[in-house]
C-alpha cells in the first residue's frame, strides 16, 4: 500500500510540470490557414472575402497592418529586380501608392511542455522542454478593397526539444551571486 501511494505520487508529479499553449483563434491547422490564403484570387477577392475566411486584422491577433512604405521595404528594398521581374499584383500595388496597403498574418498553434523528472526539474538539475505545433505567416496586398497579391510560408510542423542541465542543481547560480 505504501509502494502504491509512492508510485501514484511520483506519477502525479510529472503532471505538475508547467505547460504553455498558444492557439490560433481562426485556423485549427497549418493546412487550413494555407488553404484560406490560397483560395484568395488576386484581382478578384475582396476584403469581404477575407472577412468571410476569418481574416480580419481587428479580430485576428498578430496581424500587422502595413503601410505603403512598409511594403516597399519588404518587397523592393535594395533589390536589383526590374519592374517586369515583379509579380503583377506587386506592381499594381506599388503603382497605387497610398491606395496600397498590406496585411501580414502571423498565426500559430504552439504547445510548450516541460517533461521528464519532476524532482530534477523542481530542484533545477535538469529541465526538458518539448515544443510542438505549427507556425504560419502570410502577406496579403490590397489596392483599395481588392486583393492584388498573396503569398504564404511558415513551419507546418514544429517539434523542438530543449534540455538544460545544471550539475549543481539549485547551487549552480550561487557562485556568480556571491561575486
Amino acid at each position: 500500500s505504501t509502494l502504491l501511494l509512492l508510485v501514484t505520487v511520483l506519477a502525479a508529479c510529472a503532471s505538475m510540470l508547467p505547460k504553455t499553449k498558444t492557439e490560433s483563434l481562426t485556423f485549427k491547422t497549418f493546412d487550413e490557414a494555407r488553404d484560406a490564403i490560397e483560395s484568395l484570387v488576386p484581382m478578384h477577392s475582396t476584403v469581404a472575402t477575407l472577412s468571410g475566411l476569418g481574416i480580419d486584422p481587428v479580430k485576428l491577433p498578430n496581424t500587422l497592418l502595413l503601410t505603403y512604405a512598409d511594403i516597399i521595404k519588404r518587397v523592393v528594398n535594395g533589390s536589383v529586380l526590374q519592374k517586369e521581374d515583379l509579380d503583377p499584383g506587386i506592381v499594381r500595388c506599388l503603382e497605387a501608392r497610398s491606395g496600397c496597403r498590406g496585411w501580414e498574418l502571423n498565426v500559430a498553434s504552439i504547445v510548450k511542455e516541460r517533461t521528464g523528472n519532476f524532482w530534477a526539474d523542481f530542484f533545477n538539475f535538469s529541465r526538458r522542454t518539448e515544443t510542438t505545433g505549427w507556425r504560419f505567416n502570410a502577406l496579403i496586398l490590397l489596392v483599395d478593397d481588392t486583393v492584388v497579391y498573396r503569398t504564404w510560408g511558415g513551419q507546418p510542423v514544429v517539434n523542438d526539444q530543449e534540455v538544460h542541465s545544471n550539475p549543481l542543481g539549485p547551487l549552480q547560480d550561487v557562485g556568480p551571486s556571491l561575486v
